[in-house]
């Protein structure tokens, strides 16, 4: 996430949406400030894919919806709207919006140097407030490892840590699977050696 600069004024909600419609950038809305997002890795986005081939497959004819990170979720109770990499929401509250869910049920963030403090941190305090959000999931591209928080109980919440040849269960769409279909086709080096 990039900031905007300090002389570009603020935004109400409805203004954001309007303004956002023309941008070649997708910008997350913190109470007034817009933040442009940034771009991502071959393997953020193969692992965004992986997750979402997953996920959609399992949930086809549920009627949950399984979105891509061009869905805003708005946060309840605040005026933030943020960008996750995917999320779900079997909700009957979301099944008619169009410019935002508010309701998700689980989470997905594939992790980046440069939005990984963000992303365990502002963004995840955010997300808890969302009383549907049942597990928050991050994933890191440069190696096999997968954190899922899990809800417990009101407001409290369990971290598992996955690697390599462990299943992962998602309660909140009661869906198990191996770690390794996440990172299907994900070849770690360093590339920007080779540049």
């Amino acid at each position: 996430m990039i900031a905007m600069q300090d002389s570009f004024p603020k935004l109400t909600p409805e203004e954001y949406f309007e303004w956002e419609a023309k941008q070649e950038l997708r910008y997350e809305y913190l109470d007034g400030e817009v933040y442009a997002m940034s771009g991502g890795t071959v393997n953020h986005g193969q692992i965004a894919g992986n997750s979402i081939i997953l996920l959609g497959n399992y949930l086809r004819g549920s009627g949950c919806r399984v979105l891509t990170s061009d869905v805003r979720i708005k946060i309840q109770k605040s005026t933030k709207f943020v960008y996750p990499d995917i999320s779900v929401s079997c909700d009957d509250r979301d099944k008619n919006a169009t410019q935002f869910i508010s309701y998700p049920c689980l989470i997905v963030e594939v992790l980046s140097p440069s939005t990984e403090a963000y992303d365990r941190g502002k963004k995840f305090n955010w997300y808890r407030q969302s009383d549907s959000l049942q597990d928050y999931i991050l994933v890191n591209a440069d190696k096999v490892e997968i954190d899922l928080y899990e809800r417990l109980d009101g407001d409290k919440w369990k971290i598992n840590t996955y690697v390599e040849g462990d299943l992962i269960e998602l309660k909140s769409i009661n869906l198990t699977f191996s770690i390794e279909q996440l990172y299907e086709g994900i070849t770690f080096s360093d590339d920007l050696l080779s540049l």
